[in-house]
């Protein structure tokens, strides 16, 4: 896309001061704009975007990163950055106009520990072309807005809701287990891990989402359930995040990106284990200088976990969506749809359940963010875990 003309209009009592302009030699189109309100903490900001200079805004644009979304909170010199070469490939106009808004109705702030995901699409899968075939074919997905733990789940916070439950009719096979209170739990089982979401949606006086049979009668406490996806309440309680959720949210609003935060990775944005041959990396995108395990966690026994939130954010705020430990999701492990999928849980049968995001022992190649690994819903080991949805509005 070129821009021989931007014109911007801002619209809504809490936004001013907005300009826009188009990096040179790039399709990316940097949004500035100022937002007040006296009496919210976070609001919500659109952008539309108009071909016709502003008769409509129809151009159905949804690769906004930045201050866009939930969550947004109020002050000067806020950036959007939009990627019109996703939404607009090859188009050039004068008559581009843009229009900025916020909304303070009905946006809750993020619970506590928690970042709001926005609603809308992505492309899921592998966009580089690089990964195995059960990353592709790429497809849109179209995700309602949710709450997500900023970090994986801790051990100190797992043992808080885990001695809760022990008390209040829960049964778990496993104790967690972690190698400091600030690490990730692991070796859990996916049952664990959706049992322990139960828990802490009752703890905290929250209607829980999995229950044992469709008629969503009887909370899911104890045992191994094959729990089906229409026995689960969507928009109640903590829940495992669906493997579309952990993508678009892994992504951090990045397009066409390996790693939630770019093409490339090292022992500075991730924990895990760098792989070398014949004196360099085995990955051309694994820049780190040595081989091995991330030494600056490799100490003692293992597991060789890091304390949570212990490398930079992604641009939702989120941390170690690569490394540290793999995550379980909600959905049976399958073959990914041709078309696109709004709020996709996954296959209805399957002895399989995904995991996503790599470990602090597993190569670079599993952790960029396409990549699917699936076990079987009894396995435990040191090296999986998990972070917990909570649906917006909650």
């Amino acid at each position: 896309m070129l821009l021989a003309c931007l014109t911007v209009h801002a619209a809504g009592p809490n936004v001013s001061n907005v300009r826009a302009a188009q990096r040179p030699g790039t399709q990316l189109v940097d949004i500035t704009y100022d937002l007040a309100d006296p009496d919210s903490a976070t609001l919500s900001v659109a952008v539309a975007v108009s071909t016709d200079g502003g008769a409509s805004y129809s151009l159905p644009a949804s690769h906004f990163t930045g201050a866009v979304g939930g969550g947004v909170t109020p002050g000067s010199g806020k950036r959007i950055v939009w990627d019109a070469g996703q939404d607009w490939p090859g188009q050039f106009s004068s008559q581009v106009r843009f229009r900025v808004t916020a909304d303070d109705a009905g946006v809750p702030p993020p619970p506590a520990g928690m970042a709001l995901i926005p609603a809308g699409p992505f492309t899921m899968g592998d966009t580089i072309g690089e990964g195995d075939p059960d990353e592709r074919p790429t497809h849109t997905v179209t995700v309602s807005a949710f709450y997500l733990d900023r970090t994986e789940v801790t051990k100190a916070l797992w043992d808080e809701v885990y001695t809760w439950a022990l008390g209040h009719g829960y049964g778990f096979d496993n104790a967690g287990a972690g190698k400091a209170a600030s690490h990730p739990v692991q070796t859990v089982t996916w049952y664990d891990a959706v049992k322990w979401c139960n828990a802490r949606s009752e703890k905290e006086g929250r209607v829980p989402a999995y229950y044992t049979s469709g008629a969503q009668t009887t909370v899911y406490r104890t045992g191994q359930g094959d729990v089906q996806n229409d026995w689960v309440k969507w928009t109640a309680g903590y829940r495992l995040p669906t493997e579309a959720e952990w993508e678009k949210a892994a992504r951090g609003g990045l397009s066409g990106q390996r790693f939630p935060w770019g093409s490339t990775i090292s022992w500075s944005q991730a924990n895990y284990y760098s792989s070398w041959k014949n004196g360099k990396p085995y990955f051309a995108y694994d820049v780190n200088p040595t081989e091995g395990y991330n030494p600056a966690y490799a100490t003692g026994d293992f597991p060789f976990t890091s304390p949570v939130g212990s490398f930079a954010p992604n641009g939702y705020g989120l941390y170690d969506l690569a490394g540290n430990v793999w995550e379980w999701c909600w959905d049976r492990y399958g073959a990914y749809p041709s078309g696109s999928q709004t709020d996709p849980r996954g296959p209805a049968r399957g002895l399989s359940r995904v995991n996503r995001g790599g470990s602090w022992d597993r190569y670079a190649i599993y952790c960029r963010t396409a990549y699917r690994l699936n076990s079987y819903p009894s396995l435990r080991n040191i090296s999986l875990g998990f972070r917990s949805v909570l649906p917006s509005g909650q």
